[in-house]
């Protein structure tokens, strides 16, 4: 093979992004080949879709495999480029031979009569050029911090993600709250500004929580790509070089088991109001709920597995398919007036509680959608519990109930409001709207 041959054969198994022989080269699906690490780097944030760095086309899967072909042509070019192994720093000292092979015991360079002495004969021993490509295919060090750093970036855009929900949610729970207030006597005025001042204090301390543990996540994130970009220049080290530093290449990956920083949940306080419970007994409707309990299939609608599982809502729980639940309906619907009815969910982590259309009683799979249903729905995933509501979908950033909780139906305003009975406090008010059809008291539990 001629020389110009030979070197437009090698430019082929050149990196464009780090203009070295690949490591690790995958192919994107316009055709362009990269090393994985430099694919890595070049992501914008880690988000997806990943986009050529030369084309800018999108690539649809997000992992790609490896171009073993291609890999094993970039290692066999790296083993016969010239190794410049008779510097100075690389004559054995004892025998003014060059040293050609790396134990593997001591991960040290030895010359041939130092492999054969005493100290080092039962050892493994590798020509320089195949032990440096050993090294480069294991790489495990650098997979591990490329998961960890794509780990705390999803943490982030979450947290992020959560710091703005709060901002809304703060804004939409003193609303609600305000129009609490405003349907009971003047001489609460003076509890509904304590409240809500007391709801600033707690958002303010929950907003800077949240933005401490952005820039908590955001340090974890640089450091790990730092560290993640000093092994990736390491491995890019002629042979000698990085040879002579793989003891310390674990060295530098032992900062990367540093507990990761962990997610702030948010959860404001729910204030007691005064006399509200006084006031909705005036409507308590007894017996709201029938005994009878009817076996069926809930699942929720995708706007509403998306509030309360967010990033995982697709592979969350609850499908119609597979998980049997009990529903209880009241025997009335109601077309008029205010009414108040109380459900006890000590034993249940996982319940929807609320009102829905008369016609949907005769349904055994229930989709949970925001038309003309008003619940309140709590979930536990993960040993994490959540509590929601429908129409539309919403988290709620208070305790969940853990006892009773009551259900206040105004028909003619066209409001659904639930309360935490333990606590007489507000969980969550609907925005008012139009009523035109009958509604019935709906409770479902036992879907997991």
């Amino acid at each position: 093979v001629d020389s110009d041959t030979l070197r437009v054969f090698q430019n082929e198994l050149i990196c464009c992004i780090c203009v070295n022989y690949f490591i690790d080269p995958v192919t994107t699906d316009c055709g362009h080949c990269f090393c994985r690490p430099c694919l890595c780097l070049c992501s914008e944030e880690g988000r997806a879709p990943m986009r050529c760095p030369l084309c800018r086309k999108i690539s649809e899967k997000p992992n790609f495999h490896t171009n073993v072909a291609l890999k094993k042509l970039a290692s066999l070019a790296r083993r016969t480029r010239p190794q410049n192994i008779n510097s100075s720093d690389n004559i054995c000292v004892l025998h003014e031979e060059t040293k050609e092979l790396f134990c593997e015991a001591d991960k040290r360079l030895l010359c041939g009569p130092c492999s054969e002495s005493p100290e080092h004969m039962a050892h493994s021993h590798s020509p320089i050029g195949w032990a440096a490509e050993e090294c480069r295919v294991q790489k495990k060090e650098m997979d591990y911090l490329w998961k960890i750093n794509q780990e705390t970036q999803n943490n982030l855009n979450q947290e992020t993600s959560k710091f703005c929900s709060l901002v809304d949610y703060v804004s939409l729970r003193k609303v609600i709250i305000t129009i609490q207030y405003q349907k009971m006597h003047i001489f609460l005025d003076k509890e509904e500004q304590r409240h809500l001042q007391a709801l600033e204090r707690e958002a303010k301390e929950l907003f800077q929580q949240l933005q401490d543990s952005q820039v908590r996540m955001t340090q974890h994130l640089d450091g790990m790509k730092d560290m993640y970009r000093e092994l990736w220049e390491t491995y890019h080290m002629p042979d000698v070089e990085l040879l002579q530093d793989v003891g310390n290449i674990s060295a530098r990956t032992d900062l990367a088991q540093m507990p990761k920083p962990q997610p702030v949940n948010p959860e404001l306080t729910s204030w007691c109001i005064t006399g509200v419970l006084d006031m909705l007994n005036n409507f308590r409707v007894d017996n709201a709920l029938s005994t009878e309990m009817t076996p069926c299939y809930i699942s929720l609608s995708e706007d509403v597995r998306r509030v309360i599982f967010g990033d995982d809502h697709r592979s969350a729980p609850m499908d119609p398919q597979g998980v049997e639940s009990f529903a209880v309906w009241c025997a009335q619907a109601f077309t008029s007036g205010k009414h108040y009815w109380e459900v006890d969910v000590t034993h249940s982590s996982n319940w929807i509680l609320g009102v829905c259309r008369d016609s949907r009683t005769a349904d055994t799979n229930i989709v949970i959608d925001s038309d003309k249903t008003f619940f309140s729905i709590s979930s536990k995933t993960s040993n994490h519990y959540s509590l929601s509501t429908n129409s539309p979908p919403l988290i709620q950033y208070v305790q969940r109930p853990l006892g009773w909780v009551g259900v206040f139906l105004d028909y003619d305003n066209g409001s659904v409001s639930f309360f935490d009975v333990s606590k007489g406090s507000l969980i969550y008010g609907f925005p008012p709207s139009s009523f035109s059809s009958p509604l019935r008291p709906f409770f479902c539990f036992g879907c997991t």
